[in-house]
């Protein structure tokens, strides 16, 4: 049977562990409580084991980059922004065709959110400036990418053999999170068994209409806007390209629910497709950072799903503006689970929605957020590979090289 288990994809062990977590969590949710410790102990190895990989692999990939090397970091970001504002106006816009509204009332826990977005600006400035272990140790990936940056370009005229130890360690810490990763069936099992145990299967089929806008968006942006982006840019068909980047990285991130965690699978993924290690190595930890078309539709929708209750007029200026700002505050999302709905309240604001209403909005994520998040990663983190490639194979078209997609 081990035997068997091993020679499983990891994306079916996943799926048995979510099954078992269902049925577990459905028979005896009370007497088999010590399951959730899986949970836990899974998501905080990803957790502690993200900020120092991230940290070591834009050192390294900066230190080793030779001057004058030709790179696309300029088109990588740009798609990274254009993505991420278009997810923004898609949330807007089906928000509009489709009106969602949503029970408020109901209790929710006392989270400090910011408050405008001045406060969201002074916080950004703060985390560039913060103290590089504080840094890790909060999982403050602004900063983790300052800091990872600077040291990379101090190191960039040291030894060959300093170079060689800071490499190595980035690649021991890449493959300490896939053992991690190869552990996400009992994790899973772990986590599913404590959102149904604790909220019920009802919890989530209360808001079944605001998780079908929620993730139809999130498909249309991966189907429809991300392949129309990439044959801007490729002039080919994308969609080889496009399920490919969601087979192999929007599956893995949909379960571990980190884009920071699923650094490595793109890693390998961008090596497949054969594309240039000092390029990759610093878009794909950059684009989990700020790249985050799901979260911008996050925000977006929930947002509005609250002025629709509420009955608030939205007229097209604000609209555009929402737009704008879902995807600004987007890129300053955390890069863990859940890191978006945080932001909630700044966009609630914008309407002049009080802050006790919007934490309701926030308590409505937390509970769809098993689904919602899981979804929203797998964009986030399948769109990192998916651009970078595009970048890529833009200059390949301009060299006259093919493109090959298998």
């Amino acid at each position: 049977m081990f035997k068997k288990w091993n020679e499983l994809s990891l994306v079916k062990k996943i799926i048995m562990g979510l099954i078992i977590g269902i049925a577990l969590a459905i028979i005896a949710p009370n007497q088999l409580k010590p399951i959730q410790l899986l949970g836990i102990l899974f998501v905080g190895a990803l957790k502690s084991v993200a900020p120092i990989l991230v940290f070591f692999l834009v050192i390294s990939a900066v230190a080793q980059h030779k001057p004058g090397q030709k790179t696309n970091m300029k088109s990588v970001v740009f798609l990274y922004l254009i993505g991420t504002l278009s997810a923004g106006i898609v949330a807007v816009i089906a928000s509009f065709i489709f009106k969602v509204k949503i029970t408020l009332g109901e209790s929710v826990q006392s989270i400090a959110p910011p408050s405008g977005v001045a406060e969201v600006l002074k916080t950004l400035l703060l985390n560039i400036v913060d103290n590089p272990i504080n840094a890790l140790a909060n999982a403050n990936y602004i900063g983790i990418l300052v800091w990872a940056v600077l040291l990379g370009i101090a190191l960039k005229h040291s030894s060959d053999s300093t170079k060689s130890i800071i490499s190595n360690f980035s690649d021991a810490l890449s493959q300490i999170v896939k053992w991690v990763i190869s552990l996400a069936p009992l994790g899973i099992a772990g986590l599913v068994f404590t959102s149904i145990s604790t909220s019920g299967l009802s919890s989530l089929l209360q808001y079944g209409r605001l998780l079908a806008l929620l993730l139809g968006a999130m498909i249309f942006m991966a189907l429809v806007v991300n392949p129309l982006i990439a044959f801007i840019m490729i002039k080919e068909n994308p969609y080889p390209l496009v399920f490919k980047c969601l087979r192999q990285s929007g599956i893995t991130a949909f379960f571990t629910r980190s884009s920071a965690a699923n650094i490595p699978v793109n890693m390998d993924l961008c090596e497949e497709l054969k594309l240039d290690k000092d390029m990759y190595s610093v878009s794909i930890p950059l684009g989990a950072t700020i790249n985050m078309a799901g979260a911008a539709i996050t925000i977006s929708v929930l947002t509005l799903a609250a002025v629709n209750t509420l009955g608030i007029h939205v007229d097209f200026g604000t609209a555009v503006i929402l737009s704008i700002l879902s995807a600004v505050s987007a890129c300053g999302a955390s890069g863990v689970a859940g890191g978006s709905l945080l932001l909630i309240p700044l966009a609630c604001s914008l309407f002049g929605i009080p802050n006790d209403v919007a934490m309701q909005v926030v308590g409505v994520g937390f509970i769809i957020g098993v689904i919602q998040d899981s979804v929203e990663t797998g964009l986030n983190s399948s769109t990192d590979a998916l651009f970078t490639a595009v970048a890529e194979f833009a200059e390949w078209k301009k060299e006259g090289r093919k493109i090959k997609i298998k």
